[in-house]
């Protein structure tokens, strides 16, 4: 487990076809959801238990979620039936599995990836790391912090809900401002959106990502 805020240039985003171990990760803010009608956690104990969740699988047509804000980034684990996508934003450096990883790249410029899944299901992310001055990293601080005193609502979009968490500064010698994440979320009935928005005042720079689990029509 990394409880620090990693260099910028080892963030990698992930993608699995699989949940991964909560212990894996220090987590910071978290929220839960489900959509629609959501079919139980998967059992193998006994052939009835397997038969009978085939049946709830097969009649399950929302899906569940949980978003967690984490040191590196973020973790959303999506489930849909018998089937669970993970989208994990978290540094090369991080004791991660491999098995069923779909997806894996480092941030760099500006990125858009498509992962088609079964049963119709489509997992698609636009990843973009840009350099940002203190100045604009300072105004992203502003803001939230106003939104704060203000005891307003975190900006989303479209009647969604968000994360944010604040973190100390790192104490690295001419850095006083300390890292923000940010996660918008947005659930409708075929599809979860994520706008997630993480600053590395270390390193000047923003990252922001934007991925949609989406369902069949």
């Amino acid at each position: 487990m990394l409880s620090v805020r990693p260099k910028i240039a080892e963030l990698v985003m992930q993608l699995y076809g699989r949940p991964l171990h909560p212990e894996l990760f220090e987590v910071f803010a978290q929220k839960r959801l489900e959509r629609g009608k959501v079919a139980p956690p998967p059992r193998v104990v006994t052939a009835a238990d397997v038969v009978a969740d085939e049946e709830a699988h097969r009649d399950a047509t929302g899906y569940e979620a949980v978003i967690q804000i984490t040191s590196a980034g973020h973790v959303v684990r999506w489930r849909q039936g018998g089937m669970t996508l993970t989208e994990v934003c978290a540094s090369s450096h991080q004791p991660l599995p491999t098995r069923r990883r779909l997806m894996s790249h480092r941030l760099e410029g500006e990125r858009t990836e498509r992962v088609e899944c079964r049963g119709g299901v489509v997992y698609e992310t636009n990843l973009a790391l840009e350099t940002a001055s203190t100045e604009a990293l300072q105004s992203y601080q502003q803001e939230f912090d106003l939104m704060s005193l203000q005891g307003s609502s975190l900006p989303t979009g479209g009647g969604g809900s968000a994360l944010l968490h604040r973190f100390e500064a790192s104490g690295r010698a001419g850095v006083s401002l300390g890292a923000i994440s940010f996660v918008d979320v947005q659930a409708r009935d075929l599809s979860l959106r994520i706008r997630a928005l993480h600053t590395f005042p270390d390193d000047h720079a923003v990252v922001k990502t934007e991925s949609v689990f989406r369902l069949p029509e």
